[in-house]
């Protein structure tokens, strides 16, 4: 649990995160915050759009682990793009979150005709020391290479859906990252539960003696991605995390790779121009 993923500029990142999408503001995601805390997350990952960077900023401010352990990410929301607005929001999220410097920013969606002069003050906030790392979210091949064409700082992470299901349509983009140092995080790990009864999954959950969602995550994890996993259920946040004391060997992991048919939870960005 304690494993790090070096990103091209040397900070470590965990190898699994504890994602906070659609955990309401207030007590609710404070708590839940604080279990996964308890439960050995170190990454927190949550957005300007979810809402609650209030409450996780409690949730950080009362707990027992120093900051300097942690890993807490936000993201700049489509609405907040532009050079100017994307300074203002970073700082207000900061405000938000009572924190004094983020471990990494995220530019949520590549917003057409916005997305490089947003990328142009992500660099700032990073040269300033404000951010420790940058990174983009549902960027894919083509995005990346514009930005690639005018970045002074490669982004250090994509973090893109990606689970067994959707393997196949990410093929080339796991590829791109790769060969450019970008880590990829994975938001959706666990295709929303949608195929969790999948018979595949459910055959290698009883030969390694783990759950399906642990089969689900492992298989990330050993792809070099980092999954992202939401629960607001203390056991099931647990048995998430749980997930270093096995592996998946290549028969079995070429088998969740040919689970790949597009299926997708979320918004496509392909059609983002």
């Amino acid at each position: 649990m304690d494993e790090r993923i070096t990103l091209q500029n040397g900070i470590g990142i965990p190898k699994i995160g504890f994602g906070t999408w659609k955990i309401p503001d207030g007590e609710v995601v404070e708590e839940a915050v604080l279990s996964a805390l308890e439960a050995g997350y170190r990454l927190i990952d949550t957005a300007t759009i979810y809402g609650n960077e209030s409450g996780v900023g409690s949730a950080i401010e009362k707990s027992a682990i120093s900051r300097g352990k942690l890993f807490i990410t936000t993201k700049l929301w489509n609405e907040d793009q532009g050079f100017d607005e994307t300074q203002a929001a970073f700082a207000k999220s900061l405000r938000v979150l009572q924190l004094e410097y983020l471990d990494l920013y995220l530019m949520h969606w590549p917003v057409t005709g916005k997305r490089l002069e947003s990328w142009r003050a992500m660099e700032e906030l990073y040269k300033s020391g404000q951010v420790k790392s940058i990174g983009v979210s549902n960027f894919t091949v083509r995005h990346l290479e514009e930005l690639l064409q005018h970045a002074n700082v490669v982004p250090a992470v994509n973090q893109v859906e990606l689970h067994p299901f959707l393997f196949d349509q990410q093929k080339e983009l796991l590829e791109f990252c790769r060969a450019h140092g970008i880590v990829v995080e994975a938001y959706s790990p666990l295709a929303h539960a949608n195929r969790m009864n999948d018979k595949t999954v459910g055959e290698l959950a009883e030969k390694y003696g783990k759950s399906n969602a642990q089969i689900l995550l492992r298989w990330a994890v050993q792809r070099g991605t980092i999954p992202i996993p939401k629960s607001t259920n203390r056991i099931r946040m647990k048995e998430n995390i749980e997930i270093f004391d096995f592996s998946i060997d290549d028969a079995d992991m070429n088998k969740l790779n040919n689970l790949g048919d597009n299926f997708r939870t979320c918004g496509d960005p392909n059609g983002m121009e």
